[in-house]
């Protein structure tokens, strides 16, 4: 799989570098997170065409790749969140191939920020397109604005092998040493005190319930 070269007809970025991380990641990650990984920059390629953004496709792919390294035993820190771990990961690597620290960064936040809804989309486009992916291919949200046509051809070059379930145990099999590190958004807890029938949304339940046949 690490020469693909197409994905359902969209480009992977060919450079030596984005080749780097192709083998880096298919080394480390199971075909799990590969696949979805790779789904996550198809996705976000086509949300990105849809939206008519502007982005550097080869940031697009290093932090779609490295989005969730930080699941993955050996690659997980004692205390940091996973999508911190991922980040500080994709960080290390472009500064050792000597990349400017403005991509990096960008790579950073879209990596740290793609499991917090309601901020990408106020970033650079790569930023906003890593989440745009992870939200269509965890949650099927933004499922309907991809045609079903390049939708199933996405699927069937990288097929979603009871992906419901399993993304769900590779999330609590990579939290379970910090749990911890799940606190998230806050408001929740307040809406739970203050607003009567109020139910918080579930992580899981929205997997479950997403738009993809499996």
């Amino acid at each position: 799989m690490s020469t693909r070269t197409t994905i359902a007809g969209i480009a992977i970025p060919d450079s030596a570098l984005a080749g780097e991380v192709t083998q880096l990641v298919r080394e480390i990650e199971p075909d799990l997170l590969f696949d979805h990984s790779l789904r996550v920059f198809a996705f976000g390629t086509l949300q990105g065409e849809r939206l008519g953004l502007r982005y550097d496709p080869e940031l697009l792919y290093i932090a779609a790749m490295f989005h969730d390294v930080g699941l993955v035993e050996g690659h997980r820190s004692a205390h940091d969140r996973f999508e911190v771990d991922g980040a500080n990961a994709a960080r290390e690597f472009l500064r050792r191939h000597g990349v400017p620290e403005e991509p990096i960064r960008i790579v950073w936040d879209a990596i740290a920020l793609h499991t917090t809804p309601g901020i990408p989309q106020h970033k650079e486009p790569e930023v906003a397109l890593v989440t745009a992916g992870v939200e269509l291919d965890v949650l099927g949200i933004g499922y309907d604005d991809i045609p079903g046509a390049q939708r199933e051809e996405i699927v069937a070059a990288l097929p979603r092998v009871d992906f419901k379930h399993r993304i769900i145990e590779a999330f609590g099999a990579g939290l379970a040493d910090k749990p911890e590190t799940a606190f998230g958004n806050v408001k929740a807890d307040v809406l739970e005190r203050t607003l009567p029938g109020y139910v918080r949304p579930n992580f899981c339940d929205m997997i479950l319930g997403s738009k993809f046949a499996e």
